[in-house]
């Protein structure tokens, strides 16, 4: 197909297509796609794996920002109806978007649920799963082809845990669901990538996300401080209300911001509140 089109990705948009048929078929399965399911792809590349969407999908929504896969992909999808290609960066589109008009009006009006399915370029995960996780109308669920090492970071415990993995772990469960060695794409990257599958996305009642993650980035300022000197520190605040606070939440005060689940930020942000 590519020599067909007599295309040459690009490094500038970091592209890496997918080539490996085993990989594609884990993806689909992963999805579990319905007519029910509008799906919005980001990156389709030559379209390989939005026709295989556009097959079990109610419709498809695929976001390219090169104009020359755009122009290819309107070749190549000319037989599925139920697919719309968009020309644009989808970080430009959601956030001059602030009533999330290009999904919703095509999702909650028909009474239907968004997934997304992706092979993003590298560059753009963390800024890309973080705008969608925190959409006034997230989709019901992700499943993205994005960087092993990324993926582990996102799905990491204690006390392993990041500021990247704590903002995904906040609104959802993230799960790596297999492998990809960096053979199965062209050009070949340097690096082996991951499904992973981003799932039971929420929206968490009584929790400030703004406050929340003030307190967790002020944590994570300098990792290999403790966490009562980096709140100390970047918040402004008496180290002994940070303490009080720490203790009662039956967390050690020589804790780093590693150590902590989501779930010990949630109780620490509301103990601190208090004091």
């Amino acid at each position: 197909m590519f020599k067909k089109y007599h295309f040459q990705p690009s490094k500038r948009l970091g592209q890496h297509f997918l080539i490996s048929q085993k990989a594609l078929q884990k993806i689909i399965q992963t999805a579990e796609i319905s007519k029910k399911d509008i799906v919005l792809e980001i990156g389709p590349g030559l379209g390989v794996l939005t026709q295989e969407l556009a097959q079990r999908a109610k419709k498809v929504i695929a976001v390219e920002k090169d104009k020359r896969m755009v122009e290819i992909l309107k070749d190549v999808l000319k037989d599925h109806r139920n697919t719309e290609i968009i020309h644009g960066d989808i970080l430009d589109i959601i956030r001059d978007s602030p009533s999330d008009t290009v999904l919703e009006s095509r999702t909650v009006s028909e009474g239907l649920s968004l997934k997304i399915v992706a092979n993003i370029p590298y560059y753009l995960t963390s800024p890309l799963i973080r705008l969608f996780l925190e959409l006034k109308n997230p989709p019901q669920e992700m499943i993205l082809l994005i960087q092993k090492e990324v993926a582990q970071r996102i799905c990491a415990k204690p006390p392993k845990m990041s500021l990247l993995a704590v903002a995904v772990q906040f609104y959802s469960q993230p799960k790596i669901i297999s492998y990809v060695s960096k053979k199965s794409f062209w050009p070949q990257p340097k690096v082996d990538s991951a499904i992973i599958k981003i799932a039971q996305i929420k929206k968490l009642e009584n929790i400030n996300p703004e406050k929340f993650f003030r307190i967790v980035k002020a944590g994570f300022a300098s990792p290999r401080k403790q966490l009562i000197n980096n709140l100390s520190q970047k918040l402004n605040l008496d180290r002994g209300k940070i303490k009080k606070a720490l203790t009662q939440c039956h967390l050690d005060i020589q804790v780093r911001a590693e150590n902590l689940s989501v779930e010990d930020w949630i109780n620490l942000s509301a103990s601190m509140d208090k004091h």
